[in-house]
């Protein structure tokens, strides 16, 4: 909003020294100084509440932690770090077997991934997850492998779409 007055003052400037004959300083000064006028209504969220921190509204709303829900992220945090884990299958294979488990900007960030570049070659142990108990739509999974603990963003859309993976952060070395 600052930005837009600021840029909105600039004009106003521009316009009123360019122009030359028939102003004057005060009406400069007074174009510059007049606030703009919103074009549209204040959004709100749900129940009329306003986006902004500290609002009543809980980011969660409609979705709530359960042991399912969290049984399901933990099952495809595994899942998808078993088939990410695996330098020695080929490219175009790996990408399809991973690709069901990410999200659509994770299935193109990951297409062009070499797996054999890839450290891991095995799921060590259990996901453990990171909840955020305001935040239902995600969730951070730690998932241990023979070259150390992946990081797992995982991403869902509502209390029944499925979890979706949407970054595989590596062991910091």
């Amino acid at each position: 909003m600052k930005k837009s007055l600021a840029l909105v003052a600039v004009a106003l400037l521009c316009v009123s020294c360019g122009s030359g004959a028939g102003t004057d300083k005060a009406s400069a000064e007074e174009s510059i100084t007049a606030s703009p006028t919103p074009s549209a209504p204040v959004s709100l969220s749900a129940d009329g509440a306003p986006q902004a921190p500290g609002s009543s509204v809980s980011p969660s709303t409609g979705i709530s932690w359960d042991q399912a829900s969290k049984e399901r992220a933990v099952e495809v945090a595994q899942d998808a770090m078993t088939d990410f884990a695996r330098p020695d299958v080929e490219e175009k294979q790996w990408a399809n077997d991973l690709a069901r488990w990410l999200t659509p900007q994770a299935t193109a960030d990951y297409s062009s991934v070499d797996p054999a570049n890839i450290p891991a070659s095995s799921v060590t142990g259990p996901a453990t997850l990171t909840v955020d108990e305001a935040n239902g739509f995600g969730v951070i999974a730690a998932v241990p492998t023979n070259a150390g603990t992946y990081t797992l963003q995982l991403l869902r859309t509502g209390k029944d779409a499925p979890w979706k993976v949407n970054r595989l952060t590596p062991p910091s070395p």
